[in-house]
This record gives structure tokens, sequence and C-alpha cells, in this order.
């Protein structure tokens, strides 16, 4: 058995945007207020610097910034899990310590970017990652974006470490992720990347999941959860439907990210927009994001009645 509470980290995981001020500059008191909130929704944990969180455009001391200011406004009551992915090697150690230095409960990391890497440069990034600090470690799996495509057997070496408690896969078979968690074994967390198919990767063996779309309607991922929890399966199957029609709107936006954080602000969580190259939402787009918080706004409302 794995020497870690795992429990803490099945369930839904938001992956929390980054903050910003009107200068494109960290904004610590944004995140603050930001995982104040996700703090009153019910939700498990907030997964910081991935991709939601453009922790590969931020440089290392605002990848530390943003994380010191969420484990001190929310570290007692939610699971943190700090990914540290990096181009560099050392640059992801550095943050794996700070994350244990600060209190994060659990790092994670993509193989290192842009170089194609064999399986062997892959384990020694990640083996150094976690021998960096005593903190358990999340392997995250997402080969649209990397490159790298995780192979059965480096899984089930990596696994066999106890600080290796899970994986995140985002990649879009989920056959592929019973098969990790078949290789992972029954204490080796699986964690669901799709937010359009949650329900999928939970009813063929996810833990849980770990989500950019959940920033924006946690309350609906919950309410998926719930049903699934409970064994209605056609309320859970009904309610990823309404969810996958609002992802699809999403994606209809210049930037996935753009559009979430212009559905923020309308909220009253100005957290400022997307670092180029990534897109933000123009004016010409505003009546459409207005239209679709309205609709999420509404689904919420009937997932809480």
């Amino acid at each position: 058995m794995k020497p870690y509470n795992l429990e803490q980290f099945k369930g839904i995981i938001i992956a929390l945007y980054a903050s910003y001020d009107d200068l494109g500059e960290i904004n610590t008191e944004a995140v603050r207020r930001l995982a104040r909130y996700y703090a009153t929704t019910g939700v498990k944990g907030l997964y910081v610097g991935g991709s939601s969180g453009e922790g590969m455009l931020q440089t290392v001391e605002e990848r530390k910034q943003i994380l010191a200011a969420v484990v001190a406004e929310v570290g007692e009551e939610l699971t943190i899990i700090a990914h540290v992915g990096a181009a560099a090697t050392r640059d992801s150690v550095e943050l794996a310590k700070h994350a244990e230095e600060v209190g994060a409960h659990a790092v994670s990391a993509v193989p290192s970017i842009y170089y194609r890497l064999s399986a062997d440069s892959v384990e020694g990034h990640w083996q150094a990652i976690i021998d960096a600090s005593s903190l358990p470690f999340i392997i995250y799996h997402i080969p649209q974006t990397t490159g790298f495509h995780l192979s059965k057997g480096l899984l089930t070496k990596m696994a066999a470490q106890d600080k290796v408690i899970g994986v995140k896969i985002s990649a879009e078979s989920t056959f592929e992720l019973q098969q990790f968690k078949a290789a992972g074994g029954s204490d080796f967390l699986v964690l669901n990347g799709p937010d359009e198919q949650y329900l999928a990767g939970r009813a063929i063996g996810a833990d849980g999941g770990i989500g950019g779309t959940y920033g924006v309607m946690p309350e609906l991922f919950l309410k998926i959860e719930m049903c699934y929890a409970q064994g209605n399966m056609a309320e859970a199957q009904a309610w990823q439907f309404k969810v996958n029609e609002l992802i699809v709107k999403l994606l209809s936006f210049p930037s996935l990210y753009g559009a979430c954080k212009a559905i923020l602000k309308l909220r009253g969580f100005d957290i400022g927009v997307p670092r180029m190259p990534l897109l933000p939402c123009t004016e010409g787009d505003q009546g459409r994001i207005e239209q679709l918080n309205a609709e999420i706004i509404t689904l919420v409302e009937l997932a809480k009645g």
C-alpha cells in the first residue's frame, strides 16, 4: 500500500486558472479570491500551474508566487497539487522543492516539452522531480501537447515506487485509462483529464478528475459525480451531455481559457486575460459570453434544485 492518504486526491479537482492584473503580471490577490471561492463549492482540491494555469508561460518565480498564494489561502481546506512540469529538469526540481516548502500536498509533471525525448529521458526527468521532495508524485499524461506517449511498461515501472501515487490522463482513450488503472494496481490513482468524458472515465475506473472547464461550472461536475456515486447512471449521463454542450460552446471562442476568464469576470472575478500566444475574447464575443454564462448559471440552479 502507498504510504499516503489517497482519499484526499479522489473526486473533483479544479485546474486553477492563472490570475493576472491589467499589465499582465501575476495578481496574487485575485489568485487568493478565486481559490477562496472554489473552497466554498464542495470540490476536493486545486491543480495549480498546469495547462489551465498557464504554467508553461510563466517564470519559475511567478509559478512559486501563485502556488504560495493558493496554499496560504486554502491549503488547509483543499488538496493542492502543484504542477511542476517545465522544459528544463532543473526548473522542475526547483519548483518541486518549493512546493514542499510551502505546504502543497503533491506534485505532478508532464514530460519535458519541445524536444522529442526517449522513454529513458522522460523517466530521468520525472525521477529527478520525485527525488527532489518527500511529496507524492502524480504523472501527467497529455500526449497531444507533449508529443510523448506514456507506455504501460514505463507507467508500471514508475508506479512501483511508493511516491508515485497516480496519473492524470488527458489522452482521449478511455481504454488507455482502464489499462493504466489495471497496470498501476488497486492503490494507484487514475484521474480523468478530458472534461467531456468525465463520466466515461469514472465508469471505466478513474478515481476522479482534474479539469479546466470545472472552474466555470464546478457544481455541474459535482452533480455528475453525485449521480454516479449514487448509481444513477441515466441522470449522470444526462448531466454529462448538458456539460458537453457547454464545452462545445466554450471551445468556439478564440481560446478556451480566454472564454473561461471572461465568464468569471462577469461573476466578479477579474483574473485578466490569457498570456500570449493564448488569445483573449474580443469585444465582439461579449454577447455570446454573456449568453453562455447565463446558460451555465441556469443549469447550476437546476442542479442545486
